[in-house]
């Protein structure tokens, strides 16, 4: 009954004026943010961070704001993946497998909003596993010593890849250097300067978010300057959005397929570093073994467009209880969202939900209205968002880098931020032409220091005693975990890609 009593408080913060506007906002740009292919919700998310610390906002408004644009962007990336047959972002790769062959049947109003639906069914059961699942996490939570924190930081960097990374070489480099930029600064605990250079600027650390601006935002800008790709507005223009609802017979014979993939979903996006992305391939990968009796799959098939957007979705979901219950992001866009809440000098983790209950519930139930929204937006506007794809690059991106610079320096007031903004933004687009993934570079300049305090207590309480980081139960169940996680992609990742690479030609060609 605790629990209904904080969601009927949680409602009472969030259905007022300010948040029910901020919700609205944030739900339109993500959609918005979300169908423009490339750059998707961690990037949105980053974009748009510097639009809510301008705005002066608190930390409940500003979660609100920003998780709305992340439920947003995950709605939005199916726009693109069904009508041009380009993912808006990676979890969005599997809709395209057999929306684009429903749009090519003239049903592409109908896949739009099936899309919607299933994003829906899965975001909403997701915010219920939410609510059931984190206080439970919270109370076992607060068994973890420094030994036990330290173990799953370690997991959470070795599992971050997913399944479906194909190098973890280039994961484990980049939570490496994410690790060495949070060294960076004035050691808390002998008062001595690590790497800065004689640069007084530098004493305090780097600030995450210039960090996460100039390596998402920025370095996008930078990609589209080297390739100046143009809009693919020739091939929206060719297609015809049709009838809007799909019919109930549709939606009936997909009803069984979202709530399956619903749970696999919110299953895939509780474990740290799996995300979305999972979500969305395991969602498609069992709906179709276990339905696709008629090879019907990548070729149109209604169940095939909502099941890896129920999973996706419910992934998103998903992804929020490490988040907030550990303070290990399950995702990319939870360790932008993590590092906002480290900027509100809020830590998330098991004392969240006792120390600010107010930002925990106040949240979930915004993400109850985000999702009435986000459905109510989707359907009816639905032509009004495939316009998005018609915005040319060349006008998106300075708007773009414009937020991005504005923002930040509304932010600090530092022209020196700037700098270093700009060396980010560098620096990420240099990572991404070797594919490098960024977010572990995320994840280490967030978690660095405190993996760096934990290790340090831990030792420190046992004399010196290195074993003490393997020396209980808990703790060597975490580093198994985390060392099948860094050598499971190794091994079957490759098979992964080349089953979706596969399975998205055969749709192509079909």
């Amino acid at each position: 009954m605790d629990t209904f009593a904080n969601l009927a408080d949680g409602f009472a913060i969030a259905l007022t004026w300010n948040n029910l506007w901020l919700a609205l906002l944030g739900c339109f740009l993500g959609t918005i943010m979300g169908a423009l292919p490339g750059l998707g919700p961690s990037n949105g998310v980053a974009i748009l961070i510097p639009l809510a610390f301008t705005m002066g906002l608190g930390a409940t408004p500003s979660l609100i704001l920003l998780t709305s644009v992340y439920y947003g962007a995950m709605y939005g990336g199916r726009i693109s993946s069904i009508l041009l047959n380009i993912p808006g972002d990676e979890p969005a790769m599997m809709t395209c497998l057999d929306g684009h062959p429903m749009a090519k049947k003239g049903l592409a109003g109908e896949a739009l909003s099936l899309s919607g639906i299933a994003s829906f069914v899965g975001a909403f059961l997701a915010t219920w596993g939410l609510i059931l699942l984190a206080p439970q996490l919270v109370k076992i939570a607060l068994l973890f010593g420094p030994a036990e924190y330290f173990a799953l930081f370690a997991l959470a960097f070795m599992t971050l890849g997913g399944v479906s990374s194909t190098n973890q070489a280039k994961s484990a480099f980049a939570a490496a250097l994410g690790l060495g930029l949070a060294m960076i600064g004035v050691d808390t605990q002998t008062g001595v300067p690590r790497f800065t250079f004689g640069e007084v600027h530098l004493y305090d650390g780097l600030d995450f978010l210039v960090a996460i601006v100039g390596l998402f935002a920025l370095s996008e800008v930078f990609i589209f300057l080297e390739e100046r790709h143009g809009s693919a507005d020739a091939d929206a223009k060719k297609l015809t959005i049709g009838r809007l609802y799909p019919p109930m017979s549709m939606i009936k014979e997909t009803t069984p397929t979202m709530l399956r993939t619903s749970v696999l979903g919110f299953m895939a996006g509780v474990l740290p570093g799996a995300g979305a992305s999972l979500g969305s391939f395991i969602s498609y990968s069992f709906e179709k073994r276990l339905v696709d009796k008629e090879g019907t799959f990548g070729k149109g098939d209604p169940r095939g467009v909502a099941a890896p957007e129920a999973g996706n979705n419910a992934a998103a979901g998903g992804a929020l209880v490490p988040m907030l219950a550990l303070g290990v992001p399950g995702s990319g866009t939870t360790a932008v969202l993590l590092a906002v809440l480290l900027s509100l000098n809020i830590t998330p983790g098991p004392l969240l939900f006792t120390q600010n209950p107010d930002v925990v519930w106040g949240l979930i139930a915004a993400l109850f209205i985000a999702n009435f929204m986000l459905l109510a937006l989707n359907i009816p506007m639905v032509g009004l968002f495939t316009r998005v794809l018609l915005v040319p690059p060349r006008i998106l991106m300075p708007v773009v880098a414009m937020v991005s610079f504005v923002g930040i320096y509304g932010i600090s007031g530092s022209t020196f931020d700037l700098l270093v903004m700009i060396g980010f933004g560098v620096m990420g687009w240099v990572l991404r032409k070797f594919d490098v993934p960024l977010v572990p570079i995320i994840l280490g300049t967030l978690l660095g220091n405190a993996m760096e305090n934990n290790l340090r207590r831990a030792i420190t309480i046992d004399n010196g005693n290195w074993w003490t980081l393997i020396d209980s139960p808990l703790t060597i169940l975490l580093w198994s975990i985390a060392i099948i996680g860094f050598i499971l992609p190794v091994v079957i990742g490759r098979r992964v890609t080349a089953k979706m690479r596969r399975d998205e030609e055969g749709a192509i060609q079909d």
